[in-house]
């Protein structure tokens, strides 16, 4: 697909180690990065951030109105093209809660093991994060 387009659209590819989950057009697209969602139009000021987790949304364009689950990797945004390289990413549908319901679990029990160790905290808030917006964008179904 090319970079450079005269319609106003976004190239928006999202892609994992082992899959590409979506190569096409957007006229916005919503992203979770480590200090918050960030929205980028075509036309928006170079940026590379670190991903964070939580809901990837497509909007228009040959996209139409798609979301996905991403965390952690990074974003490159480019005035006509956003490419995201997440460490994990999956279509809502994919999303086994009940998985994603013990992840939060375990994340909250190493939580209270975690003492006065930094990095324990630091990985049970992430392990938490993860699995809380996991539920999130599958909308609180069931498995």
């Amino acid at each position: 697909m090319a970079d450079i387009n005269q319609s106003g659209l976004l190239t928006v590819r999202l892609v994992t180690s082992d899959r590409v989950l979506v190569d096409t057009t957007a006229e916005a697209v919503e992203l979770p990065s480590m200090s918050g969602y960030l929205e980028a139009l075509y036309g928006h000021a170079p940026l590379l951030a670190e991903l964070g987790a939580g809901e990837v949304r497509l909007h228009g364009g040959a996209s139409g109105n798609q979301t996905f689950f991403v965390a952690w990797g990074f974003v490159e945004v480019l005035p006509e093209r956003v490419t995201i390289l997440a460490e994990n990413a999956l279509h809502p549908e994919e999303i086994n809660v009940e998985s994603a319901r013990a992840e939060l679990a375990a994340g909250e029990k190493m939580w209270q093991e975690a003492g006065d160790d930094g990095e324990k905290y630091d990985e049970a808030n992430a392990l938490a994060r993860q699995a809380e917006e996991k539920i999130a964008s599958a909308g609180g179904r069931r498995s």
